[in-house]
Parts: structure tokens; sequence; C-alpha cells
């Protein structure tokens, strides 16, 4: 909005020319959503107390996580309402790639407020059941696929580390950014137990895919480096700024000792809007390094439960594997604080790839 606003004055004085470019409309986002989140997370965090929306802790869960039931929790709303904010009054509004990845984004945060509002109204740790809950996901994903075949949006899957190893998947695309979608909602989700892990991860992912969509959607750059060109795709950049405040923003009330949690309208929504930006950057298979630690986090669910299905035993003392350590004696601020390192990691991993190919 302020883009329309603002870029059309720079005949009348040359210093609104700045608004045309990508970059400072970047910088502007992740200020305005860092600040919206936190003029109004106070607000918000007593709302929610007023309407006595608590977190209500699973009953299997580790004990020292008990003395947290009643913390506010739905505080996804709160990144929702800064990253939308920012991301319209800095975006280029007639870029179709911004609304899809805002679109992918609120749709996904809708599942997750239906499984927590469910919760909250139950009183117990009990919202959508897990089909329920999947179905939607994945209703929601194949739709994102099929615009973007519609769009003409290219069905090629690039491999990294490989020059020039590029394969069309047809009509299999729109499956393929399903998995990628409903992967990155889910292992994000289960991240998120510990106060700060999945917004401060969050955070790493969604600088680390600024720098790959701002690339994708540069021309010469994207020739430079050869990846895959995906015309437009730099204002998306935008909403990844967007995404970088309002999750600093929210990081800031939800540090340990958290005075609010994202809840699932948080980490569903910010697992697809993860997911959809690998997408329109065109770096699909990069996430598995980029989220390297939702991987980790999920993968450490999966072999748990099959182990446990098969052999009758446990691999991990609890999953998903920061629950691990936390019985293992580790403080949560140490656990979470050396996944966020192995996260930064796996992100400049993962930026390396542009060079290394």
């Amino acid at each position: 909005m302020l883009f329309h606003l603002l870029y059309p004055l720079h005949d009348a004085w040359g210093g609104f020319n700045v608004v045309r470019y990508v970059t400072f409309r970047t910088g502007a986002a992740v200020v305005t959503a860092l600040c919206l989140s936190w003029l109004l997370g106070p607000w918000f965090i007593r709302t929610l107390r007023r309407l006595s929306v608590g977190q209500n802790i699973r009953e299997v869960g580790p004990q020292s996580h008990l003395v947290k039931a009643g913390t506010p929790t739905m505080g996804g709303l709160l990144i929702l309402v800064s990253l939308a904010v920012a991301t319209l009054l800095w975006a280029d509004l007639t870029n179709r790639y911004v609304w899809l990845a805002l679109g992918v984004t609120l749709a996904f945060g809708a599942i997750g407020f239906a499984d927590d509002y469910l919760k909250v109204r139950r009183g117990r740790n009990l919202g959508l059941t897990a089909r329920a809950k999947l179905v939607a996901q994945v209703a929601a994903a194949l739709a994102a696929g099929v615009v973007l075949l519609r769009w003409s949006f290219a069905s090629t899957i690039a491999l990294p580390l490989f020059k020039n190893q590029i394969y069309d998947a047809g009509w299999l695309y729109v499956p393929f950014v399903a998995l990628i979608l409903v992967s990155a909602s889910n292992t994000v989700n289960l991240t998120d137990g510990l106060d700060g892990l999945a917004i401060g991860a969050t955070l790493i992912a969604a600088a680390a895919y600024t720098v790959f969509v701002y690339v994708a959607g540069h021309k010469v750059v994207a020739a430079y480096l050869q990846v895959t060109a995906v015309p437009g795709a730099s204002e998306v950049t935008i909403f990844c700024g967007a995404l970088v405040g309002a999750s600093i923003g929210f990081l800031w009330f939800n540090c340990h000792p958290a005075e609010v949690f994202m809840g699932d309208v948080g980490s569903l929504a910010l697992g697809g809007a993860i997911g959809m930006v690998a997408v329109l950057s065109k770096q699909e298979l990069v996430l598995v390094v980029v989220g390297g630690l939702f991987v980790i986090e999920g993968l450490s669910v999966i072999v748990q439960v099959g182990s446990f299905k098969l052999r009758g035993q446990r691999v991990f003392r609890m999953a998903p594997l920061h629950h691990h350590f936390e019985l293992k004696g580790w403080p949560e601020p140490k656990v979470i604080v050396r996944f966020w390192i192995l996260s930064l990691l796996f992100a400049l991993l993962a930026l390396a790839t542009l060079k290394l190919r």
C-alpha cells in the first residue's frame, strides 16, 4: 500500500525513488513487523489472559513443563497480524506471488486456529483429529500447487550442488508442492515444544530464504549463480522480511520463560510460509538443509514411533528430539540455544550451495 502511495511521488521529490528498491522495502518490512509485534504484544497477551486462553500441557510431556500450564497461547495470531500488515504496506500488491505466499500462510494459520480453539474450548490438549488436520493441510497445499501450474510457474526441480541437473516434474509438481508445504508445516509444529525454539529457528530459515528468493527474482544474479530465475519473485523478499521482523518481535515475548505461546495457529502457518517461499524461490530441495533442525525433529518422531511399533522399544527418552535432551538433564535454555546454533549452521550451509555447484 505504501509502495503504491509513495513511489508515484518520486517525480515531485527524488527521495521517494528509494521506495522502488526491493532491498529498501524489505528492510522497512522487517522494522514495521517488529515494531507492530512490540506495540501490540503486551495488549495481545493481556487480552488472551482476560479471555482465559491458556495452554493445556500434554499429560505425556516432561513433568517440568507442568508449570507452563495456563500460559496464554494462540500467540501466532500476533505473528500473522504483524506479518500481513507489514507485507501489505510495503509489497507491490499487483504481484501475485506475494498474495499466494500470504494466502497459503493464512490458510495454514486458519487450520491451526481451529485446532487451538478446540483445545481451549475443551480444556484439554485435544483439538482437531490428526486426520482432519492433515486433510485440511493437503487440500490447501494442493490448491497452491494447482494455482502455480495455472500461472505457468516452472514445474522444474533442481538438484542442489549440481550444474544443469534440472528435471521437469510436469503435473507431478502439484503433489510435490503439497509434500513440501505439509512437511514444512508439521515439522515446525513438532519443533514448537520449548520457549522460543521454533520461532528462533523460523527466524533463521526466513532470513536464509530472503536471500534465495531475492536471487531467484534477480535475472542477472540468478544467471551468474546458475539458479532458476523466477520473474517477479523478488517481491516475495518483502514477505520474507516481514516474516523475519514478526519472528523477532514475537521472540521478545516467547523467549524463556515464555509470556505467550504461538500455538498451532503460529507453527502451522510459519511452516506453510517457509515451504511456500521455498517453492517460489525454486529452492524446494534446499529446504531440507535450511530447515535441517525441523527435519531432525520430525525424523526423531518417525524413528521413535516406528521403533516402538516394530520392536517395542524407544530410541529416544522422549520425542521430538528436544525433549530427549531435556530428560537427559540439559536445562531448557541450553537446549534452545544449542538448537538455534544448529539451525544457523544449517542455514549457512544452505546458502553455500549458491556457489557450490
